[in-house]
């Protein structure tokens, strides 16, 4: 797969890091946006659509655009925070998930990603990620962000922020997705009549 150049239509270094470490063979940068609409969409592929057709009228000449939501979807809680993720309770999300399972036996949740790329042409290619795993009693690890020093994924015993980042550029859901995304447009791009 040649080099691709894409806008993230996000404001968040943190994913842009994550997405650029597992999508070598692009280069990224966060699309310059005052804000970006609400959102309001039912599922986090709606979320990355609309994120990335907004992102693709502030980019520039050939380049793409990718569009990301993701979010953590815990049982005991009936899949929440889910779409609510990034705004569940500010910078006390983790406390307060701790808090929303205090006392309970039923610690199992994924992380799910949702990529959605638009090429200049407007063809749209989608990838999907999810990494299942329970939520820990106490936080641990000092690196990641988000949810990640509560999190412990399946066949782990420690958390994604103690597996640290080179861990989560290899099997995080973003980077699930990430490859998700890579074999649509590459196979794509490989099918007869592509360009």
């Amino acid at each position: 797969m040649t080099t691709l150049t894409a806008g993230l239509a996000s404001q968040n270094a943190h994913k842009l890091r994550e997405l650029q470490a597992a999508l070598p063979d692009w280069k990224l940068r966060l699309l310059p946006a005052a804000s970006y609409p609400p959102e309001t969409g039912e599922t986090h592929a709606e979320n990355a659509r609309a994120k990335a057709r907004f992102g693709h009228g502030l980019a520039t000449g050939d380049e793409w655009v990718l569009g990301e939501d993701s979010g953590l979807e815990v049982e005991a809680l009936d899949g929440g925070p889910g779409l609510k993720s990034a705004r569940w309770a500010g910078d006390e999300h983790v406390s307060r998930l701790l808090e929303a399972l205090n006392g309970s036996q039923e610690r199992a949740a994924r992380y799910v990603c949702e990529l959605i790329a638009i090429a200049p042409d407007g063809t749209e290619f989608r990838g999907r990620g999810e990494l299942s795993g329970r939520i820990a009693v106490e936080p641990s690890g000092g690196e990641g962000f988000g949810f990640d020093p509560i999190f412990v994924p399946d066949g782990e015993s420690r958390t994604v922020a103690e597996l640290g980042d080179e861990w989560k550029t290899r099997k995080s859901h973003r980077a699930r997705a990430a490859r998700a995304l890579v074999g649509a447009v590459s196979a794509a791009q490989a099918s007869p009549g592509a360009s």
